[in-house]
């Protein structure tokens, strides 16, 4: 393992270009596969698992020569954020092998499982973070250093892509599918990308070797007061959505509103909580970073993604699309977009 990571470090342009290429052939599979999704999405599953640990192995890099024959010090006994983005890599191979070996009902206690493991290990990722936001889900760890931590050492973190969260709808995975061959094609072109690494690097070389002291929940809630409150109650109920809808379904079933008013809901509630932050008054006792601030961004357009969940993708989304494709049907490019749609 140590050759292999070595050999990942020094050649890791070359890394990223098999890797983009190897992502850029699954597209290529034979139709004969086209029968069962297991083939397809297990070696989506396994390109992305390659890909997540090759670049935590870059990211580790340390910028100390003498220090390339050892392992690299570590903020926690844990790698959480890289284990989420195993979990992201394997959890649609997981839902479908469980579709398909134990029927439509049944693969909701599967779903549920992965859903739970992922709820414990976001907590624990959020406790060990000494209590910032998740970033991505917990797939960027939060290492950003606010107004309030200017006198705190810096921890370091392992910046992957972002992941999906919820329910995998069949809609779902499609898209997850195109943003996970455009993120990988944007590791190669966006030089954002590199600064991030850059500035991970640099964080490992300011990191002590003595074990950071992060705060606990009562240290932090007396020091922060009620916005540090409403930062957790937001955390928890981002956390914990995922595996509340999953569960619902189970009970109910996909077509029942139930389980998509009540994911909504406590989106809606965690969402205000978490943008009473932003507040003048607020803002005093917790401030923001800039990657927080996108992170509420991105939850506030993530909120879109229920037009696409059933049954209101079923019951309402869907007739919205097949009118427009009727009606810009004629319109060159247009009409073609639409159809796909």
């Amino acid at each position: 393992m140590e050759a292999y990571k070595r050999w990942v470090r020094r050649n890791k342009e070359y890394v990223h270009s098999l890797e983009s290429l190897a992502n850029g052939l699954t597209w290529l599979l034979p139709e004969r596969f086209s029968e069962s999704e297991i083939i397809p999405e297990a070696v989506t599953s396994i390109l992305g698992i390659v890909t997540a640990v090759n670049e935590h192995i870059i990211e580790t890099t340390p910028t100390n020569p003498s220090q390339m024959h050892t392992r690299p010090p570590e903020t926690s006994s844990f790698p959480y954020s890289l284990f989420l983005t195993l979990m992201k890599d394997v959890e649609t191979l997981v839902e479908v092998m469980a579709q398909h070996f134990y029927g439509d009902d049944n693969k909701w206690n599967f779903i549920a499982a992965t859903e739970a493991t992922k709820v414990l290990a976001r907590l624990a990722l959020l406790r060990n973070s000494g209590y910032k936001m998740l970033l991505h889900g917990g797939e960027t760890v939060n290492d950003e250093k606010g107004p309030n931590d200017a006198n705190q050492p810096q921890t370091r973190g392992h910046p992957f892509q972002q992941g999906r969260n919820g329910h995998f709808t069949y809609e779902g995975r499609a898209l997850a599918a195109m943003s996970r061959f455009g993120e990988n094609a944007r590791m190669i072109s966006d030089p954002t990308w590199f600064h991030r690494a850059e500035h991970h690097q640099r964080a490992i070389t300011q990191l002590p070797e003595t074990d950071i002291k992060r705060p606990t929940l009562l240290s932090f809630l007396s020091e922060k007061g009620l916005p540090g409150g409403l930062m957790i109650m937001g955390e928890v109920m981002f956390i914990a959505r995922p595996l509340v809808y999953v569960l619902l379904i189970r009970k109910y079933g996909s077509r029942s509103w139930l389980p998509w008013f009540v994911s909504l809901t406590i989106d809606l509630i965690g969402m205000s909580s978490s943008t009473m932050l932003l507040t003048s008054q607020n803002a005093r006792k917790l401030h923001l970073s800039d990657p927080e601030k996108d992170e509420l961004r991105r939850r506030k357009l993530l909120l879109a993604l229920y037009l696409m969940r059933d049954p209101c993708f079923g019951k309402y989304t869907r007739r919205r699309l097949e009118s427009t494709e009727k009606t810009l049907g004629h319109v060159p490019v247009v009409g073609f977009l639409a159809g796909q749609s």
